[in-house]
Formats: structure tokens, C-alpha cells, sequence
């Protein structure tokens, strides 16, 4: 199947903190590069540096990478963070969380405050003005209720409803809100596909630029589970780890099969054991690192490019 159009589009994986690292990675492409992309598609925290991107908007976007906190994130934080042997691990909040039971909620903890923070990030301007452009932008959400993965288009919601799409496909439940909506329950876009490049083929990509917040090859001996928190999330990393893997080879498989091209950007080192923990120094950081890294990448690879 020959094409005889050319479609770029640039795909973020999800990863928590680390955004902070694709971040950087996505400035050196689209600043120093200067790559044009028909197409944004993010999962997670990839889903929140998506539309900063497609503006060009990205200073403002690392302004919010490099400062966030906890409470920019949680209304509600499910877990104190506690610091031992240099390692950050999280404990749990007993405390907040049964005052969550009782007030009926599904989950450990709530996480309003990121969507005050979306709402607040991106005005309804900028929100018209991406929605006429050309270009398409795209988050992944998890339906828990159909048991599917579904992609939103800025093009098909309000700005209301996109600014809770966003939300939604950052929600690493059951930390973060469970949110219902047409009748169904939606959750983190992670839990279904951590890196959409099947679906940014699909959507008619030819050349895709992937950004993956994972070391290429596993290089990790998770810390021992202290308490059920940590025991769940180093679960949920290990499932996320096998649903991000099985998307790469798909992806690959899918691009061979449609003649597109993909880049992978793989993080060349484990940033974070535990990327619910939003710190600052380290956010500033891994987005120096992810442009520099870029840079590097590119620097080494031209004037030819390495093929895959």
C-alpha cells in the first residue's frame, strides 16, 4: 500500500511525572527540528502536553511541568510520600482515605485539582483556535464499563467536554477519580493502550515520532512492596509495562504493514520507580534531560537516519 501523502504525527506515551521528560524531548523536536505535525496523540500525561504542543505553546506547558506539586494534582492524596535510603516510596494516608469512604467515593483518592488545572491551562481561545486548525488531537481514555479503549478528537467535543476527556485519560485509578460518564465509567487511557501508535496509523499517520517514558530494554529491580499501596502500584506498573511492550510490537507490526515510519524515543534511563510522586527539582530536570537527549539522538543520526 503506497502512499501519496505524507502524515507526521507525534505520539506520548503515558508515564506520570515523566511527561516532564517527553516534554523536552517534544521541544527539541518541534523547536529545534522544526517538525510539523497533523497529528497529537497522548496517553496519560501524554494527553496533557498534547494540545500545549500543538500550539506551540511550550514554555508555558514546561512552566507547568517544572512547578507542579501534589496538591496541583490530588483534591484529595491518597498517600504520603516517605523518604528511605534516597528512595522516595509512598505510604499510605489512612486518614484521607476513609474520610473518601465516607463520603461515598470509589477510590483511594481524588485528583479535581488537575482539572481545575487543564481548565485553567487552556483558555476556550486557544481551544477554538486548535479546533479550526488543521491539525488533530487525539487523548486515550479507558471505557471500564464497555471494556474498551476510545480515542478522543478535539474536533468531536466543546471545550468543556475535551478539558474532561484530558482529565479523564490522566485518572490512574484507584488514586485518582473514577469518572462516570454516559452512563459508563471511565478511567487512565494507560490501563487500555500506553503508547496509541496503532491508532495514529489508523488515523493515517506515515511518520511517527513516539516518545515512550520506558527504558528500551528493562533495567529495573522494583523495590520491595512495603505496604498495599506500593504492592498496587508496582502491579499496575508491571501490567502497564506488558501493555506498553505489546503496543510497540503492534505498532511496529501495523507500520510495516502500511509503509510509516516510526522513531521511537525511549527514556536512556529509569527516571522514577513511582511516577505518582510529582517533584519539582527532578520534574525541571527530566526536562532538561529529554531535550538534551533529543539533541544527542539527532546530532548522532544525521545526516543519515538510522533506519529501524
Amino acid at each position: 500500500m503506497s502512499h501519496n501523502y505524507f502524515m507526521k504525527a507525534l505520539v506520548i506515551s503515558g508515564g506520570g511525572s515523566k511527561g516532564a521528560f517527553a516534554g523536552g524531548v517534544a521541544q527539541y523536536l518541534i523547536e529545534k527540528k522544526k517538525h510539523n505535525y497533523d497529528l497529537f496523540i497522548g496517553t496519560s500525561t501524554g494527553s496533557l502536553l498534547v494540545s500545549h504542543l500543538a500550539s506551540g505553546r511550550v514554555d508555558e506547558i514546561k512552566e507547568i511541568y517544572t512547578n507542579v506539586t501534589q496538591k496541583d494534582i490530588f483534591s484529595h492524596c491518597p498517600f504520603k510520600i516517605k523518604n528511605k535510603y534516597g528512595v522516595e516510596n509512598i505510604g499510605i494516608h489512612h486518614f484521607n482515605i476513609i474520610k473518601n469512604f465516607i463520603k461515598g467515593s470509589k477510590t483511594f483518592g481524588e485528583s479535581y485539582n488537575l482539572k481545575a488545572l487543564i481548565e485553567s491551562s487552556t483558555t476556550k481561545d486557544e481551544f477554538n483556535k486548535l479546533q479550526n486548525s488543521n491539525v488533530d488531537i487525539v487523548v486515550t481514555v479507558s471505557n471500564l464499563s464497555l471494556n474498551q479503549v476510545e480515542y478522543k478528537s478535539i474536533k468531536d467535543f466543546s471545550y468543556e467536554e475535551f478539558c474532561e476527556w484530558t482529565w479523564i485519560s490522566c485518572n490512574y485509578t484507584p488514586f485518582m477519580t473514577l469518572v462516570k460518564k454516559n452512563g459508563c465509567e471511565y478511567a487512565d487511557g494507560g490501563l487500555g493502550s500506553m503508547v496509541p501508535i496503532e491508532e495514529a496509523i489508523k488515523r493515517g499517520a506515515t511518520e511517527i515520532d513516539a516518545i515512550i517514558l520506558q527504558t528500551e530494554v528493562s533495567q529495573l529491580n522494583r523495590m520491595p512492596s512495603l505496604n498495599p499501596f506500593s504492592l498496587l502500584t508496582n502491579m499496575f506498573n508491571f501490567m502497564l509495562d506488558r501493555i506498553e511492550g505489546q503496543n510497540i510490537r503492534i505498532g511496529k507490526f501495523v507500520a510495516s504493514n502500511n509503509d510509516a515510519i516510526i522513531n521511537f524515543y525511549y527514556t536512556p534511563t529509569v527516571l522514577t520507580t513511582n511516577s505518582l510522586i510529582f517533584n519539582k527539582e527532578k520534574m525541571t530536570q527530566w526536562w532538561l534531560s529529554g531535550f538534551d537527549f533529543a539533541k544527542h539522538t539527532n546530532e548522532e543520526s544525521s545526516p543519515l537516519e538510522t533506519a529501524e
